[in-house]
This record gives structure tokens, C-alpha cells and sequence, in this order.
């Protein structure tokens, strides 16, 4: 979706040199404001800036917009990783078993 914002050239100067710079400046304000809020994600704002995930968290930062990442989102990501890491030893601990040279009997 294209905007067009109008404001004085004073204002606008203030915002960079040239429209382009302008444009940029108040589409990166708008989703560092997004983001405070809680209206647009991390994901969201790098979508509308062109930015990966480290260029994106690298601009929230510097930006000094906050982590949003709640305590249900780490219980989450927890139980993810808890999820990947016996799944990991599971499969270890299968194909060691069918490695008898390694001293692990099948039975």
C-alpha cells in the first residue's frame, strides 16, 4: 500500500534532505511506534523495513524499542527446545544401538 503524507517543508527538512529520506524516516518511526504498542511484531516491522530478523532486531534496539517477549513466550520456546533435545538423544541413543562395535548391546 502506497501513503502520501503532506506536512510542512520546514517539518519535512528536519526529516531528511530529500522526499525519499523523509518517506523512510516516517515509515521506520511509524513501526518502531507499532511495535511499542504492541500493534506490529518484530516480524511485522522488518516486513515494512525490508530488513532479516538480526537487521531488524539491531534497528528495534538502536531505536530502544522493547523486547516483547512475555514469560508464556519463553515457557513456549522452553518447552520447544525441551521437545528438539530428547527427540535428539532418542535418535542418539537408537542408532548407537546399532553400532555393537561401540560396545552397546542391543539387548
Amino acid at each position: 500500500m502506497q501513503v502520501t503524507v503532506e506536512m510542512p517543508d520546514q517539518v519535512a527538512r528536519q526529516l531528511g534532505e530529500t522526499p525519499d529520506a523523509v518517506g523512510r524516516r516516517v515509515l521506520e518511526n511509524a513501526a518502531v511506534e507499532g511495535y511499542r504498542s504492541g500493534r506490529l511484531s518484530q516480524r511485522q516491522v522488518g516486513a515494512m523495513l525490508g530488513l532479516d530478523y538480526w537487521q531488524t532486531e539491531t534497528f528495534l534496539t538502536e531505536r530502544g524499542g522493547p523486547l516483547n517477549y512475555s514469560p508464556a513466550d519463553l515457557a513456549a520456546d522452553n518447552a520447544t527446545l525441551e521437545k528438539i533435545l530428547s527427540r535428539s538423544w532418542v535418535s542418539l541413543f537408537l542408532t548407537l544401538r546399532r553400532w555393537p562395535i561401540l560396545g552397546i548391546s542391543p539387548n
